[in-house]
C-alpha cells in the first residue's frame, strides 16, 4: 500500500495513520535511550508533529487529543535508505497513561512509567516496521494470535476470530514452510484506516469492516496471513515489481483457501477478482502504463501517481502470471514444492522479478531447456513489460456449480415480468458470501432493472439489503444508485459515515457522481460530512471525482 508502505516505517496514533519517516540510524524524542550513541538524536518535525496531536474523530471512542497523545520513542536499527536494506530492530516508546503501545516486533515488553521495549530478531523490510499507540484492549483468540481494538470493539473481534487464524496459518505452513514470525496478531484500526489489511509482522492492521457479526468475512484474512511468506519473507526490492509481493500471495491465500472451503467456492472469490480486474482496466483503459507487472515509477513520467499502483494489476494480473507459471509446471505439488523452495531460497530478502523468474527456470531445468520463457505470446518479457489483459487465464470452471444459479437468479430479476415462483425456489439463505456478491456483481451489471424490481429484491432479501457485511453492503449501495432508488439513498450515506476503506468509499463516490442530481447533491452533502473523518489521500481521491480543489 503506497502511503503505508513507506521505506522508512510507519506509526500510527489511532485517528491519523500514515507512514512516518524515521531517519537513519536513529530516531528519538524526549527520551534517555538505552544506547549512548542516540543519546540527543531529535526526531524529524513531521514524526513531531505526529506524536503531538491527533484527530479524534477517526476513532470510535473519539479518545484521543493533541497533548494527551504526547509520546517520546527511540529507534534503534542499523539501515541504509534503501528497499534491499532488511533489518533486526531495537525500540523504545514512552505514551500517555491509559494508552498502549504495538508493534511489528517478534518480543516486546512493558517497564514502569508506561513504557514499552519491543525487539524484532528477525531481518525485515523498513516499510514493516510499524508502531501504534491508543486506548487498545486485546483479547486470546488462539494459540499464537491476539485481537487488538479500542475497547468498545474487542468483544466483538474476539468473538468474529476466536479459533478462526490457527487453522489458516496451520495450513500456509503445511502448503509453504514454518511461519517464522512467532506471534500473529490482529489490530482492528480506526473506521478511517483506508486500507483492508496491513500486513505487518506479528501484528497485521484491519479494517474495522472485517467485523461483520456473522464471521461472513473471517476467510479475507488468509490474504495477510499469506503475505507472512511471500512480501514479509520474500519481498519485493521495488515497488516497480510490487506483484511480487501481492500477486505470489494471491496465489497462497487461494491455495490455502482450496485447502480450507475447496475449489469451488475458491474459483467463485477468484471471479470476483477478475471482474475487478476487468472493471480497473475497462476505466483506465487497458494499454495504461500502469497496468503491467513492471513498473516504471518515476516523478511526473505519464503522470504517474506512485499511490495509484495500489489497484488491481498487481494483485490479479500478478495472481494470472504466477497460475501460469504453475500450469507450466503441470503438477500442484510440484509446483508447492517449488513455493517452499522458493520461500527457503529468498527468505529475509528482497528480490527483483529477474531473481524469481531465474530461479523458476533454475528449479526447473527441463521447462528452461524447453525455453518456456520465450513461448510466443506468453513470453515473461511480454508479461512484465506490456500492459494488459493477462494473456493467461487460470481455469475457474470449478465455481461454475455455484455461479450458474447466482447467474440464473439474477436473469429473473432483470426479466420485465418476474417469475415470483421460479425466484422463490431458489434459497439465497445457503450462499455464502461470494456467491452473495457474484450474485449481486450480476444485478449490478443488468441495472438499471426494470422499474419496481429492485424495490422488491430489497424485500425479499433482508440478509441482502439490511447486511453488515461490508462486501454486501458496497454491492447494494451500487445497485441502488445504479437503478437511483432514492428510498435507499439514507443506507448509502449510512455505510459511508461508518467507515472510510477507499476501496468501499471511491466506488460510490463515482457512482454518485455519475448519477442523478439527487445523487450528486447526496455525494456532496455525505462528503462535507464524513471528510474530518477520512485518511487525507481518500480525501483527495474523493475531491477530484467530485471536481473539488484537490490538498496539498
Amino acid at each position: 500500500l503506497p502511503w503505508l508502505r513507506h521505506p522508512l516505517g510507519q506509526m500510527h496514533l489511532f485517528g491519523h495513520g500514515a507512514g512516518k519517516r524515521c531517519p537513519r540510524e536513529r530516531v528519538g524524542a524526549q527520551s534517555q535511550p538505552p544506547p549512548s550513541r542516540l543519546a540527543g538524536a531529535k526526531p524529524p518535525a513531521r514524526l513531531q508533529g505526529l506524536l503531538a496531536g491527533k484527530l479524534p474523530a477517526q476513532t470510535l471512542g473519539h479518545r484521543l487529543s493533541g497533548p494527551a497523545a504526547r509520546a517520546s520513542v527511540t529507534l534503534l536499527m542499523s539501515c541504509s535508505v534503501r528497499y534491499r536494506c532488511n533489518r533486526c530492530f531495537y525500540l523504545r516508546v514512552q505514551v500517555p497513561e491509559g494508552f498502549t503501545a504495538v508493534m511489528s516486533a517478534t518480543s516486546w515488553e512493558k517497564q514502569d512509567n508506561n513504557t514499552f521495549i519491543f525487539k524484532m530478531s528477525q531481518p525485515i523490510p523498513s516499510y514493516l516496521i510499524a508502531l501504534a499507540v491508543g486506548d487498545i484492549v486485546s483479547a486470546e483468540v488462539g494459540p499464537r494470535s491476539h485481537v487488538w481494538a479500542e475497547p468498545c470493539l474487542i468483544e466483538a473481534a474476539k468473538k468474529e476470530y476466536d479459533g478462526v487464524i490457527e487453522e489458516f496459518l496451520a495450513v500456509g505452513e503445511k502448503l509453504f514452510g514454518p511461519y517464522v514470525w512467532g506471534r500473529y496478531d490482529i489490530l482492528f484500526m480506526p473506521p478511517s484506516f483506508p486500507f483492508g489489511g496491513m500486513e505487518n509482522p506479528c501484528l497485521t492492521f484491519v479494517t474495522p469492516c472485517l467485523l461483520a457479526g456473522d464471521r461472513s468475512l473471517v476467510d479475507v484474512i488468509i490474504h495477510e496471513i499469506s503475505h507472512s511468506w511471500f512480501g514479509n519473507l520474500v519481498t519485493n526490492a521495488t515497488w516497480g515489481e510490487f506483484w511480487l509481493n501481492e500477486g505470489f500471495t494471491m496465489y497462497a491465500q487461494r491455495r490455502i483457501s482450496t485447502e480450507v472451503y475447496g475449489s469451488a467456492y475458491t474459483c467463485l472469490e477468484a471471479a470476483t477478482g477478475r471482474a475487478l480486474l476487468r472493471q480497473h482496466m475497462d476505466n483506465t483503459g487497458e494499454d495504461h502504463p500502469l497496468n503491467k507487472l513492471r513498473v516504471i515509477i518515476e516523478p511526473g513520467l505519464w503522470g504517474v501517481n506512485p499511490d495509484d499502483t495500489y489497484n488491481e494489476t498487481p494483485y490479479e494480473k500478478g495472481y494470472c502470471f504466477v497460475s501460469y507459471l504453475a500450469h507450466l509446471v503441470g503438477d500442484q505439488s510440484k509446483f508447492d514444492a517449488f513455493l517452499q523452495a522458493y520461500v527457503n531460497r529468498f527468505k529475509f530478502q528482497s528480490i527483483t522479478a529477474d531473481d524469481a523468474l531465474g530461479f523458476f527456470l533454475e528449479y526447473f531445468p527441463e521447462l528452461k531447456e524447453k525455453g518456456v520463457d520465450s513461448i510466443p505470446g506468453f513470453e515473461f518479457d511480454r508479461w512484465l513489460n506490456t500492459p494488459g489483459w493477462p494473456p493467461f487465464l487460470p481455469d475457474l470452471s470449478p465455481g461454475e456449480q455455484l455461479m450458474k444459479p447466482a447467474d440464473e437468479l439474477a436473469e429473473l430479476w432483470a426479466a420485465d415480468g418476474l417469475n415470483m415462483e421460479a425466484i422463490e425456489a431458489v434459497d439465497i439463505t445457503v450462499w455464502r458470501t461470494y456467491q452473495l456478491v457474484y450474485f449481486l456483481d450480476q444485478v449490478l451489471q443488468k441495472s438499471p432493472l426494470p422499474e419496481g424490481n429492485v424495490e422488491r429484491l430489497s424485500k425479499m432479501y433482508p440478509k441482502i439489503s439490511k447486511a453488515q457485511n461490508a462486501e454486501l453492503r458496497l454491492r447494494w449501495c451500487q445497485i441502488v444508485l445504479k437503478n437511483n432508488l432514492e428510498a435507499e439513498y439514507s443506507k448509502v450515506k449510512d455505510f459511508l459515515h461508518s467507515q472510510g476503506k477507499q476501496k468501499y468509499t471511491l466506488p460510490l463516490y463515482r457512482a454518485m457522481w455519475a448519477g442523478s442530481e439527487s445523487a450528486q447533491a447526496l455525494a456532496m452533502e455525505t462528503f462535507s460530512a464524513t471528510a474530518p473523518q477520512l485518511h487525507v489521500n481518500v480525501q483527495n481521491y474523493i475531491r477530484k471525482i467530485l471536481g473539488l480543489e484537490v490538498v496539498e
